[in-house]
């Protein structure tokens, strides 16, 4: 999780591969046509707009996690997600008796309530009902000098760089006393972030029995 430009998704992706080539979800893959409209435009994304989108999220979370359970054995009651790249990750974990079966998704999740929202499972599901749900949320924490930066040098994205104050503004950083969340500094590597994201996070993990 984190701003538009800090790496949640290229991180997200090597974070995905240590994880044994987990499941991967870039949520910038399923705005719709008219956010991507507005952001091209330079034009802020409001709650009305992020809701439609973070239910389409979390609903290819519940999907990638129903699909891994597919054909275990029946003792792998639970998922646990890693959300942004993070969370990520904006990112999901399925685990059981022993075994840990993982999915990344990398998503802006800047709001609490947003967080809360993509860490449970959705009532409307049935499928989705029957599993457990640990988040883990990986902030990619990187300064803004640096983010305006590589906003500059990025090509072919549809987010403005105008946009990013506002980001920073809407920005909630996840207060570690009260959220499943890590913090992974974000201006090393890519290796080396996703090296420490998943350090962090299996770290996380294991000292909360998740």
């Amino acid at each position: 999780m984190g701003v538009s430009g800090c790496g949640k998704s290229t991180i997200g992706r090597h974070l995905a591969h240590l994880l044994g080539d987990a499941p991967f979800i870039d949520a910038d893959t399923l705005h719709s046509a008219e956010n991507i409209r507005l952001m091209e435009s330079g034009q802020p994304l409001s709650d009305s707009n992020r809701w439609p989108w973070l239910k389409r999220v979390r609903e290819e979370i519940e999907s990638a996690s129903s699909k891994l359970l597919e054909g275990h054995d029946s003792s792998l009651r639970g998922t646990r997600r890693i959300i942004g790249s993070s969370s990520s990750s904006s990112s999901s974990l399925a685990g059981g008796r022993g075994q840990r079966l993982y999915v990344v998704c990398a998503c802006s999740a800047l709001k609490r309530s947003y967080r809360e929202f993509l860490s449970r499972g959705d009532p409307e599901n049935a499928k989705a009902d029957r599993l457990t749900h640990d988040t883990v949320f990986a902030f990619v924490d990187v300064t803004k000098s640096e983010l305006e930066r590589r906003l500059k040098l990025r090509k072919g994205h549809f987010f403005d760089g105008r946009l990013l104050d506002s980001q920073l503004e809407t920005l909630d950083p996840p207060d570690l006393t009260r959220e499943a969340a890590v913090v992974v500094y974000g201006e090393g590597s890519e290796e080396q972030v996703a090296g420490d994201a998943y350090r962090q996070v299996c770290n996380y993990v294991t000292k909360n029995s998740l």
